[in-house]
């Protein structure tokens, strides 16, 4: 079993910028994918972005491009996603997961284990 704890949400101005972290402790390999989903109520949860296991790829959701950065450290088994330009429409419960792939995925039914999510509320 691997767990998975997101943090870092919070409330933010329209423009504004926030960090969230993912960490994982347990059964952990170095040779995990980590993604970031996001979930409005009502609605299905969306991918975000991807990275591989070594950081050296990464992918994104066409409506975040250019404006989120995700990274990780594999030593502290953690992985980050760094939102700039923050807007209204990215108010979401925001999930890590690990993916138990060598290969990145945007498919959340790839991800074998999540956290419970962390709140990100941007107001206008």
């Amino acid at each position: 079993q691997v767990q998975v704890v997101e943090s870092g949400g919070g409330l933010v101005q329209t423009g504004g910028s926030l960090s969230l972290s993912c960490a994982t402790s347990g059964r952990t390999s170095r040779t995990d994918v980590m993604g970031w989903f996001r979930q409005v109520s009502g609605k299905e949860r969306e991918f975000v972005a991807w990275i591989s296991y070594n950081g050296a790829s990464t992918a994104y959701a066409d409506s975040v491009k250019g404006r989120f950065t995700i990274s990780r450290d594999n030593v502290k088994n953690t992985a980050y996603l760094q939102m700039a330009n923050l807007a209204p429409e990215d108010t979401a419960i925001y999930y890590c997961g690990v993916a138990r792939r060598l290969y990145g995925t945007s498919r959340d039914s790839d991800y074998a284990y999540w956290g419970r999510g962390t709140q990100v509320t941007v107001s206008s």
